[in-house]
């Protein structure tokens, strides 16, 4: 924290009006979520009342929640009454769980591309993106490992299941996260999955447009179709290979990020991707055959504008050993580049 830093944060406590100035890393970013980044004890319904009544203002001005910000701009903030800048709340620092040697060094061999505002990683099947009950290793605690020569920690700006493999993108500057973070919302993003299902689809290029609804229970969170009150779910499918009408080897695009959809699409026609016993039980397993019981779903390529809009991000993952397996069991194709969805407007 910059000593003018520190000066406002101590007239503001006093509850004078401070004045902030918009960092280079921070442009187009949204008003809002600047907030948020710098007073996430703000709530948007205190923001919101600060700018209807105008005690919130850029550059002089009246703003809006959604306004963009450039770098330099000066920001206007009232007293916040007990909202403390998140600089005072990161002093002294959380205890952070240790991050071991070998998992770091693990975690930085990961890296498929790198530049000044973009990561990719392939992440690994078992390993989570996220904390959650029970859960105490995860990407999200260990990213300071990735943080390499870079000003500011590696932020998440989409995720994997636990037990799917592949490319996973991080945003190395806050400019970034606010860029990558509307691609992903939105259609400029092509992910492209391999899987191994149980079973061979029919035909074998099509789309499944199922509604998918998030249900509770005590096996945790789980997905189910759901016409009338889940969200609408599109995914792409294609069949690159098959071993008899045992398995095949199928490409599949999201064209929405519902949670476990590609899984749950799959057995809604009757072809469950292998390992997938949340669900379909049983039926995610080929009897007799000598594979890994573990899921075969990967992140295999991932295709994208720069946030810089520069140029195109275009990264692939090779398979992980479990997947390796398999492929070479049945016989797969591991290294194949084309995209067959190309045509798929």
């Amino acid at each position: 924290m910059t000593a003018s830093d520190s000066t406002s944060s101590s007239s503001q406590r006093a509850g004078s009006i401070v004045t902030r100035t918009v960092e280079r890393d921070e442009a187009d970013v949204r008003l809002d979520r600047w907030f948020k980044r710098h007073y996430p004890d703000v709530t948007h319904g205190h923001l919101q009342r600060l700018l209807r009544t105008g005690q919130v203002r850029v550059d002089g001005k009246r703003a809006e929640a959604n306004s963009r910000l450039s770098p330099g701009q000066q920001i206007r903030i009232p007293p916040l009454g007990h909202a403390a800048p998140v600089e005072e709340m990161l002093r002294p620092a959380p205890k952070k769980p240790a991050i071991s040697d070998k998992d770091a060094a693990a975690l930085q061999a990961m890296v498929l591309f790198r530049d000044d505002d973009v990561i990719a990683i392939n992440k690994p099947a078992g390993l989570a993106v996220q904390g959650g009950t029970g859960t105490t290793k995860h990407l999200d605690a260990m990213l300071d490992v990735l943080r390499f020569d870079g000003k500011e920690r590696p932020k998440l700006v989409h995720r994997l299941d636990k037990d799917t493999s592949g490319v996973l993108l991080l945003a190395r500057t806050t400019f970034a996260a606010s860029r990558l973070t509307e691609m992903f919302r939105g259609k400029d993003v092509k992910k492209i999955y391999w899987a191994v299902t149980v079973g061979v689809p029919k035909p074998y290029q099509g789309k499944i447009d199922l509604a998918l609804a998030k249900e509770g229970g005590p096996g945790g969170e789980r997905v189910a179709g759901d016409d009338d009150d889940g969200k609408r779910a599109l995914t792409y499918f294609s069949v690159l290979e098959n071993a008899g009408k045992q398995a095949a080897f199928v490409a599949m695009w999201p064209r929405t990020g519902r949670t476990h959809q590609l899984r749950v699409h799959m057995a809604a026609i009757g072809t469950p991707i292998l390992g997938d016993g949340k669900y379909a039980g049983q039926g995610a397993i080929i009897p007799g055959a000598e594979v890994p019981k573990k899921l075969h779903l990967h992140a295999r390529r991932l295709i994208l504008p720069h946030p810089r809009g520069n140029k195109t991000i275009d990264v692939t993952a090779p398979l992980p050993d479990h997947m390796l397996q398999t492929w070479k069991y049945m016989d797969f194709s591991a290294n194949l580049r084309e995209d067959p969805f190309v045509d798929v407007e």
